[in-house]
């Protein structure tokens, strides 16, 4: 007999806990040959991340998987465990398979059991105040009251590098990350975030929007819980239309994007009963792994055209801006809305009548566009100093190569011109943002173990992503390299005021430079502080590496003595 999972014995009520999620899967991989469970690295709960893999031929080596022309699919629960139907839903789901000799015969399942085991020892009842169900669950922030799926560049928690190794191990070609939405009432069970199609490269994009994305639905649809795209709002209640998700790379599907794996983000409505909510998992994920297999060769060829495409591609988009010109329609199963006086404050509140359901057609806008693109440059140069931005892009699969000899070298260098830094923190960083860079050609000097990270590589979104300053989730961004913008050095001002005085009479072209700044800027014309600092910026006493960026850029096609 089938063993049972805790939310089954609970009478569907309530969820797994983390110790109960790994017994369970340690019995189930014990007692079947085709299952294995792993465990890879640790997390900030100092507990190891684990990952059960089914495998119909029994391999679980995952180049040998890859060898033998086999796809991967990815499966993702609890990063947020308040959040849990993939973990119930995925237990019963290997369990089925297993017992019922039902594993694909092309596609090899990887499920991490529990992704933010932190938060899902902090386990309550009212962390999220707006869910039905279950009695019990895990809490969003992990034990560093990080939210991990915001993490996956800046890569703050043990759990985010561990995922890392997992992904890059097994580079899966589909991956799904499972969600509970907040937002609006309306009538469907499941919603889905596909990876923004518009980020996509174009042959992966066509698949999804053209064939797996549509036969998502026909399945759900089959299976009686028709979907509908996440539900993001522009006006309180979904009537005025919806948008697209912008998957920035900070989110787990805007990560797998950078590595041309197709993601997802399936969102089960919070205020549906939570047995509902599990079984529109189930069979979403049952939905996946048959389209998988049915297209096996198909995704094979697709992500290997999409790797060479984007090892060879010229340009790259850094920041995304909605395109509102271009809307669609599409048919919605809402709840009338309305107002009400509220029995808190007595002023007029937002209700959803559950008695008068309504199918209409709403607004939908789902284009975006490239608002910062960027050539890619032959190679980035990046001081051996920089180890954590050397550690990730190592974990991330991304070739690297050594300067074997001390040496200058012509180089593309940015200066950081302006930013802005939000006030508050955000995940435990004022992230920057907005950056202007100041481009400027130089030689430089670099030594022996410095690294050259060639920009012909399937990973060349994640690398440009990461290291051009201006990308929405730059390593710059968040804040690898604030140390640059501080200035070490400076001048008391009674001395120096008799250098500027020789360097004006003996530079011509500085003081034209200081006059026509002084007629331009009112403001700076009476400021004599103002223009001291100006004569000294503008000298050979100020720090050349005072906002210099200092991942340079390689556009000369010059031989490197290289290790």
């Amino acid at each position: 007999m089938a063993q049972k999972t805790p939310y089954e014995l609970s009478g569907k009520k309530e969820t797994a806990t983390y110790a109960e999620a790994i017994s369970y899967y340690e019995k189930l991989a014990k007692s079947n040959p085709q299952a294995k469970l792993l465990t890879y690295g640790t997390t900030d709960f100092g507990k190891p991340l684990h990952l059960l893999v089914l495998s119909k031929d029994k391999i679980f080596d995952p180049a040998t998987i890859r060898k033998s022309n086999k796809r991967i699919l990815l499966i993702n629960n609890g990063i947020h465990p308040g959040e849990p139907e993939g973990i119930d839903a995925s237990m019963m789901l290997a369990r089925d398979l297993l017992h019922a000799d039902q594993l694909p015969k092309d596609v090899v399942i990887c499920i991490i059991p529990v992704y933010n085991i932190d938060g899902s020892f902090n386990r309550t009842g009212t962390s999220r105040a707006n869910q039905n169900g279950p009695i019990a669950y895990g809490f969003r922030g992990n034990s560093k009251n990080l939210d991990l799926n915001r993490d996956f560049i800046k890569t703050d928690s043990r759990n985010s590098a561990t995922f890392q190794l997992i992904f890059n191990t097994w580079q899966p070609e589909i991956f799904v990350d499972t969600h509970t939405s907040n937002g609006a009432d309306y009538q469907y069970v499941m919603t889905l975030i596909p990876t923004q199609k518009d980020k996509l490269n174009p042959i992966l994009a066509d698949y999804l929007t053209q064939t797996l994305v549509p036969d998502l639905y026909k399945g759900m649809e089959q299976k009686g819980y028709p979907m509908i795209p996440y539900v993001n709002s522009i006006e309180e209640t979904p009537d005025a239309g919806i948008t697209g998700f912008i998957d920035l790379p900070r989110y787990s599907t805007g990560y797998t994007t950078l590595h041309n794996t197709i993601g997802f983000m399936p969102e089960t409505h919070m205020l549906k009963a939570y047995d509902l909510r599990v079984d529109a998992t189930y069979k979403l994920l049952q939905t996946y792994i048959d389209l998988v297999e049915r297209d096996a060769k198909l995704i094979g060829e697709n992500k290997r055209k999409a790797d060479d495409l984007v090892a060879n591609q010229k340009a790259f988009g850094l920041e995304w801006k909605l395109n509102r010109s271009e809307v669609d329609s599409l048919p919605f199963k809402g709840f009338e809305a309305g107002e009400k006086p509220s029995t808190v404050s007595g002023q007029e509140r937002l209700f959803y009548d559950r008695n008068k359901p309504y199918t209409k057609s709403i607004k939908e806008w789902n284009k975006f566009d490239a608002s910062i693109t960027v050539q890619k440059p032959i190679a980035y140069i990046i001081p051996k100093a920089w180890d954590r931005v050397i550690a990730l892009l190592k974990l991330n699969n991304v070739v690297l190569k050594e300067l074997k000899s001390d040496g200058k070298i012509k180089v593309e260098s940015y200066y950081i011109g302006d930013f802005k830094t939000g006030t508050r923190p955000y995940e435990g960083h004022y992230l920057h943002s907005a950056v202007k860079v100041i481009s400027t050609q130089q030689d430089l000097q670099y030594y022996a173990g410095d690294y050259v990270v060639y920009v012909n590589q399937p990973t060349n979104r994640y690398i440009v992503e990461t290291l051009e300053p201006q990308a929405t989730d730059s390593f710059f961004n968040w804040n690898f390299f604030d140390s640059i913008l501080d200035m070490k050095e400076h001048f008391s001002a009674y001395v120096f005021e008799d250098t500027a005085t020789e360097l004006l009479k003996n530079n011509p072209a500085l003081k034209a430079k200081l006059d026509a700044k002084k007629a331009s800027d009112p403001n700076f014309a009476k400021d004599g502080s103002a223009q001291l600092d100006f004569v000294y910026k503008n000298s050979d006493y100020y720090e050349k590496t005072h906002n210099r960026y200092p991942v340079a850029r390689l556009v000369n096609d010059v031989k490197l003595d290289l290790k």
